[in-house]
């Protein structure tokens, strides 16, 4: 992709990210993120209603009017979003990419992070480890991360998210809010997601193209593993093998809930076809 459209296109999910996480998003990502606890910030008068065990007995001694202590949220959590990038993520059966989708909402999710102050990090991966940018803050960051986003290119071939997960819980010793994003079209990782959840707070996010879930019967097919590269033939008008075909998704995606429901991690499914703002307000008041 050449320079300038590349920065037309990053431009173009800036504003329209950017302008989500303001309006939408900025309030429900803290209620349903909490920050590490509460610390002192002042003293103030005391007001009808206040707790009387925040009352400060020295200042109120002191002033001989009573006083209560103020505290507030502390906050610079670390957010790190774990980001498919593998072949099959290159689908879709309307104008957007499963890769699109996951582009925006990590553009939303990286958004609404430095709005509450956070840093953010990435780790890009098919069947291995592609890129990990560490956490940090600010607009110039954000704006690094969505050019990968739409640029990065994997070397690998495939899909290994508990190879991700494993290199997660190594560079990350302290604890994060972890976004997975992917089709999840993988098996294998209870474990490095049983370990990662019992460190860090992690939520999955589960886009798919609705071609995967049901085919539609538009006859025979010549159709290419994105992954594998195999090429065969398929008819679609063939009812056993949509059924086939919606019998493997609904199975992949038994399996992926069941093990983040498992691990005690959330899980939200988002279509490449939908509003995926909806989904994504529903979760997070779900967690607030």
């Amino acid at each position: 992709m050449e320079t300038k459209e590349l920065l037309k296109k990053v431009r173009k999910i800036e504003i329209r990210s950017k302008g989500l996480s303001n309006h939408l998003f900025s309030g429900e990502y803290h209620t349903a993120f909490k920050g590490r606890g509460m610390s002192f910030s002042e003293v103030r008068e005391y007001q009808f209603g206040d707790d009387v065990r925040t009352i400060d007995w020295n200042v109120t001694a002191r002033l001989n009017h009573p006083y209560v202590k103020v505290f507030e949220e502390e906050r610079e959590l670390t957010v790190m979003l774990v980001v498919d990038i593998s072949q099959s993520a290159l689908f879709g059966s309307n104008t957007r990419f499963k890769r699109d989708l996951i582009t925006e909402v990590s553009a939303i999710l990286s958004f609404s992070a430095i709005n509450n102050n956070d840093k953010v990090g990435v780790i890009f991966f098919s069947n291995k480890v592609e890129k990990f940018i560490p956490p940090k803050k600010g607009r110039s960051h954000i704006l690094r991360i969505i050019r990968e986003l739409i640029e990065l290119e994997p070397t690998g071939n495939g899909t290994n998210l508990g190879e991700a997960l494993r290199y997660l819980n190594n560079v990350m010793k302290k604890k994060a809010i972890v976004f997975v994003l992917s089709d999840f079209i993988d098996r294998g990782y209870e474990d490095a997601l049983s370990i990662a959840r019992r460190r860090h707070d992690v939520a999955g996010i589960h886009v798919y193209d609705p071609w995967e879930k049901e085919l539609p019967p538009i006859g025979l097919v010549r159709v290419v593993d994105p992954e594998t590269k195999e090429i065969r033939w398929e008819d679609f008008s063939s009812r056993d093998t949509r059924t086939q075909y919606a019998k493997w998704f609904e199975e992949n995606r038994l399996y992926m809930r069941s093990t983040f429901l498992r691990a005690g991690a959330d899980v939200v499914s988002v279509a490449t076809n939908e509003d995926h703002i909806l989904p994504l307000l529903k979760f997070f008041r779900k967690r607030g």
